[in-house]
């Protein structure tokens, strides 16, 4: 029986620390953790008001309020009481949930919702690794 629980354990850990590792390996290119750390409430807001906007394909909204539940769970990859990366594997979900949507639905979607400032989405934009100019919103 404690052979079992020890496998099932280092099964568990062996996992999560994989997913780390996957996220790290997606993670953009030149991102700084801190920067998303900081822009965290304009991004919420961001994928909140995307995810209502029926103009965007269905697909889209569907990702994005899975996102929503996903930066709503208490329970997280790496916890957010562990300074900047607690916060680091929901900036890098983000980044990769954001980069899906501008594929489907533009960086004109993504500009169009943005709180922040002029500043705020250069830095998303660098984060995300999106470019500031793409296609228009598509439709479904």
């Amino acid at each position: 029986m404690l052979d079992a629980l020890i496998g099932i354990l280092t099964a568990l850990l062996f996992s999560w620390v994989m997913l780390i590792v996957a996220l790290l390996v997606v993670r953009p290119k030149g991102a700084v953790p801190a920067d998303a750390v900081r822009m965290l409430p304009d991004l919420l807001r961001l994928v909140l008001r995307l995810a209502a906007d029926r103009a965007l394909p269905r697909a889209v909204r569907v990702r994005l309020w899975l996102l929503t539940g996903y930066l709503a769970m208490p329970i997280d990859l790496v916890p957010d009481v562990i300074p900047v990366l607690g916060y680091a594997d929901d900036a890098i979900i983000v980044a990769i949930v954001l980069r899906s949507v501008v594929r489907r639905a533009g960086i004109g979607a993504v500009r169009g919702h943005w709180p922040g400032s002029a500043d705020g989405f250069a830095v998303l934009c660098r984060v995300a690794g999106l470019t500031p100019s793409g296609p228009a919103i598509t439709r479904e």
